[in-house]
């Protein structure tokens, strides 16, 4: 399958976070070097940046640090940068304190606890040949709720007919969870935001008011896998080939 003739050539892998629902099995190993479908779940991750052509990935970590840094030590695509975090520094922070590694251009941001299946075509080429920098900020990969394997939550977001994103209301069901993939544009990570930890959601709460946040709806298998009840039925189903039940 030919590459896009559009990737961001620089990524960042968020995995700095404490895994605590995935407890006992994150008290002495952090959460994405759980294996799943036979590899850690930052692998997984990592292994698509490579396949799409990102050239350098910027992986955070605070939990296990240095367990995160020996497992990447001998990786050769991407290239790796270990941005060790003292304190926990949430995804945005996170983001804003590896931007001197990630420079100018749109960059990926991938959650590096998820584990997504292709469907037709690679999702991040897909994201790659939707991006559009003139009417777009960020755009997110958004996976149904009801075919989120181990998601049981009230969704994140809807989506209008031309993509943009609105975020559900309290008490609301939104028909979108976020994928935990998204291009977005590094320098909305300096532009009035504190110092220290914060979240992704305060940049993109901005995108949605100005109409410049973005989805694209998954067309393969997801698994949201945040707990070990989650683990075993995501291990089941990719080796019994049960996906099929929910992905037709």
């Amino acid at each position: 399958m030919s590459k896009p003739s559009w990737m961001p050539r620089k990524a960042m892998v968020l995995a700095a976070g404490l895994g605590l629902r995935m407890r006992p099995l994150t008290l002495e190993r952090p959460k994405p070097l759980i294996n799943v479908g036979g590899k850690p779940m930052l692998d997984h991750a990592l292994d698509r940046l490579a396949e799409a052509g990102v050239e350098t990935a910027v992986v955070n970590a605070h939990w296990q640090a240095d367990m995160i840094a020996a497992h990447l030590k001998g990786r050769k695509k991407p290239k790796i940068v270990v941005s060790h975090e003292d304190t926990l520094l949430e995804t945005g922070g996170g983001v804003k304190k590896a931007l001197p590694h990630l420079g100018k251009d749109p960059i990926l941001v991938v959650n590096a606890d998820i584990l997504w299946l292709d469907g037709p075509t690679r999702a991040l080429g897909r994201c790659a040949a939707h991006w559009n920098p003139e009417t777009m900020d960020a755009l997110l990969l958004l996976m149904s709720t009801t075919r989120a394997v181990g998601y049981d939550g009230r969704g994140d977001f809807h989506m209008d007919p031309l993509g943009r994103l609105i975020r559900r209301g309290e008490g609301e069901i939104a028909p979108f969870v976020f994928a935990g993939v998204q291009i977005i544009k590094p320098e909305l990570f300096a532009q009035d935001t504190p110092d220290g930890a914060f979240s992704t959601n305060l940049v993109w709460d901005r995108l949605q008011e100005s109409g410049r946040l973005f989805g694209l709806a998954h067309d393969g298998p997801w698994f949201h896998v945040g707990t070990p009840a989650a683990l075993l039925e995501s291990e089941e189903l990719l080796a019994t080939g049960g996906i099929r039940w929910f992905w037709p």
